[in-house]
């Protein structure tokens, strides 16, 4: 587990050096008082561990830089290395043009060693594709959900990015896709039409991931019970993290048939790790916000395993 005295901690995301975890993770000032607060006021933590229980705080890495596109507060990402054996974090941001928590933009930044960082260009990363994609409306260069870049290698060699976004003309509650882009050198994107289907019942599919257990591809993702349509609701209750299986790690997902981990209702932004001696955990913090309650803490790893064409606690 990972408590600070200090700080919020929410979304997080996992990368493995072979030796260490290295956990990076959004967090705030507890002295906000208001824990609503914290999406203004978010910055890039960083902790590790050689287990996945007991972890080591190294303080922020990354924040907002001021005057830049990215002045505000920085959100969820993902890291992965290049062949040049530079590791790249991809992250959301948001500014301060006026637009709030709505003009959500994917920076880069890079390191050689997984603790100092340094941002990349003096603009976006990727933007978004109003072909695609809904845009703010009055403001085709912003978006009002366009985050949590998930970047992984295909079969083929290639990178793809994977992005919480909304289908452009889609009905709210009912519009959540994930968008999809492709690099040779980690560098440069092509934004792609999305991998998955609006009409779905899930209204944002935040903090996607897919991961290969076994040969079976798997896709985690979040969508708090607010975000759903009432027929979801109806028929799996209220959860937070779904996952589905899927032929290929690039092809469609078909997110209708995402099923809930019904473990912990409340489990949000989980990261699916695979521990040292093989096995594949979950981890994330339980989004209490809405009852008033204050667990902004990272919960120990929960064992799951693939089971009746989704991901089900594992018996330890």
């Amino acid at each position: 587990m990972l408590s600070l005295a200090d700080d919020w901690i929410w979304d997080s995301w996992v990368v493995d050096d072979g030796t260490t975890f290295h956990l990076y993770f959004l967090r705030a000032p507890r002295a906000l008082g208001d824990p609503s607060r914290r999406h203004l006021h978010a910055q890039i933590g960083h902790a590790t561990s050689t287990d996945l229980w007991e972890w080591t705080d190294h303080g922020v890495v990354l924040g907002p830089t001021s005057g830049s596109w990215d002045d505000l507060a920085l959100w969820s990402g993902s890291v992965a290395r290049g062949d040049d054996g530079v590791w790249r974090m991809y992250y959301t941001a948001i500014n301060t043009r006026g637009h709030e928590l709505k003009d959500q933009q994917i920076g880069l930044a890079e390191s050689t060693d997984l603790y100092d960082w340094t941002k990349v260009g003096n603009t976006p990363a990727v933007t978004v594709d109003p072909r695609f994609y809904r845009t703010l409306d009055g403001d085709p260069a912003a978006s009002e959900t366009w985050r949590d870049p998930f970047v992984y290698r295909d079969p083929d060699g290639e990178w793809r990015m994977l992005i919480t976004a909304r289908s452009a003309g889609g009905r709210r509650n009912d519009d959540g896709v994930l968008a999809a882009a492709r690099s040779s050198n980690m560098r440069r994107w092509e934004v792609l039409a999305p991998v998955t289907t609006a009409g779905t019942g899930f209204g944002q599919i935040e903090v996607a991931q897919i991961r290969t257990i076994g040969n079976q591809p798997v896709l985690v993702f979040t969508c708090h019970p607010d975000e759903q349509i009432e027929g979801r609701r109806r028929q799996w209750g209220d959860y937070c993290t779904w996952s589905v299986l899927g032929p290929s790690s690039t092809g469609l997902w078909d997110i209708a048939a995402a099923q809930p981990f019904v473990a912990e209702p409340k489990l949000f932004a989980a990261p699916l790790v695979q521990g040292r001696h093989g096995q594949w955990v979950l981890l994330g913090f339980r989004n209490q916000e809405p009852e008033g309650i204050d667990s902004f803490d990272l919960v120990d790893p929960i064992p799951v395993q693939v089971r009746d064409g989704a991901l089900a606690a594992r018996p330890v």
